[in-house]
């Protein structure tokens, strides 16, 4: 019997039969370190700068950009330790920014899940792609357009969990600049890179996070605190100090817990990790990045995910209205964010079957190429088309686990 998370709850599958599984997930640690204490020692030893106290002033303005909630970022444990090193250096202004992107406003209940105790007692403002101001232009031509409120503060500080993403290579870092708090220009700008074959998971040579970095630095990014999160959510390696040094501690880190090689197999069933990673089919995607590359050609996929919000996307939604050969059509002629997810998942299940157990409609599972199906009989269709007993693979964590074939 195998769990896999699904939204708050779980499913289980029982594979019965003589098939060859092998369940993937992250490198559980033995020990989990005192989350307060790991983010302590963090700050306590930048890398590459001085200590956030040190950087901090009477009279100056600070920012801390945070995750949104579509990101598991435990920011309620990250922020008191930051503001408690801000005011030790005689800084009391502080406003905490929240990434959007191009992703909706959030809810107040959402904004409290996040902030935890300092929900009220601490100025928040969410990101406006539309209050923008001009910085400068990175060496691609990607426009550093940034939140003003974030371009106007005299120490930036950025926040978020590393993890494997599908273009940017990883998450963290510099991202909280680009695209968390920049314009749908920049943002489209930038994404349209991912068209390069370098533009991977797990690879830190790619030109999105090239990009990404170089606006960083056109910014001025003061002080970053990064994390490493377990299957469980819970803090188990901290970096802070310099924006690349110490992003490429949690990456270095993360490739030893979580980047895998195997056999490539007929079946891989993922889950991305449950809430909030399956809130939708937009964020559910990145789990059949970090899965497709280790699935034989005419294998299946199944995706376990919750979906609770839909597509998740306009664009994306919009795309979905055209065939798979024509969104894969028009996403070859230009880069549209959101429609690139429509044409990946087009372009994926001419390759192999994919299918979708969430709580949707079939009809809305159906219209962005997904074959909807309950999990028992998505695995017994999968089986079937097997000659023999089939290799598979369980990822119960697939948002921040990467496979790799090993041919």
């Amino acid at each position: 019997m195998y769990n896999l998370p699904y939204g708050k709850t779980q499913i289980l599958v029982d594979i019965q039969g003589r098939h060859q599984v092998k369940v993937i997930k992250p490198m559980d640690t033995a020990e989990v370190p005192d989350e307060k204490k790991e983010i302590e020692k963090a700050l306590k030893n930048p890398i590459k700068s001085m200590r956030l106290s040190e950087i901090a002033g009477s009279g100056k303005k600070a920012v801390i950009i945070v995750n949104d909630i579509t990101r598991p970022t435990p920011t309620a444990k990250l922020l008191p330790p930051l503001i408690s090193e801000l005011k030790s250096g005689g800084l009391e202004d502080v406003t905490i920014i929240f990434g959007l992107g191009i992703h909706r406003k959030q809810t107040e209940e959402e904004k409290r899940f996040i902030l935890g105790d300092l929900y009220g007692k601490v100025i928040s403002v969410e990101h406006n792609i539309d209050d923008c101001v001009n910085l400068g232009t990175t060496s691609r031509g990607t426009p550093v357009e940034v939140l003003k409120h974030v371009a106007e503060a005299d120490i930036v500080i950025c926040t978020g969990t590393v993890e494997f993403h599908y273009y940017a290579g990883y998450s963290g870092g510099a991202k909280s600049i680009l695209p968390a708090v920049s314009s749908k220009k920049s943002i489209y700008a930038n994404h349209a890179f991912m068209l390069d074959p370098k533009s991977a998971a797990g690879r830190l040579d790619g030109p999105v996070r090239g990009d990404i970095e170089e606006a960083g630095t056109i910014l001025g990014i003061d002080f970053i605190l990064n994390v490493v999160l377990n299957e469980r959510k819970e803090i188990i390696f901290a970096a802070a100090g310099d924006y690349i040094e110490a992003h490429r501690k949690c990456a270095a880190f993360l490739d030893k817990m979580s980047k895998i090689e195997v056999e490539p197999a007929d079946i891989i069933i993922v889950s991305p990790g449950g809430w909030p990673k399956d809130i939708d089919i937009f964020q559910s995607h990145k789990a059949l990045e970090h899965a497709r590359n280790a699935v034989k050609e005419g294998g299946s996929i199944l995706l376990v995910a919750e979906c609770k919000e839909g597509y998740g996307n306009r664009v994306f939604e919009e795309w979905l209205k055209s065939g798979r050969d024509e969104v894969i059509s028009r996403f070859k002629a230009g880069f549209v964010m959101g429609g690139h997810k429509a044409a990946l998942i087009a372009a994926l299940t001419k390759k192999v079957d994919l299918y979708l157990i969430s709580s949707l409609p079939d009809e809305i599972s159906k219209r962005a190429y997904f074959i909807p199906s309950s999990l028992e009989n998505a695995l017994n269709m999968a089986i079937g088309k097997c000659p023999g007993p089939a290799k598979i693979i369980v990822m119960p964590y697939g948002g921040s686990t990467l496979v790799a074939s090993r041919q």
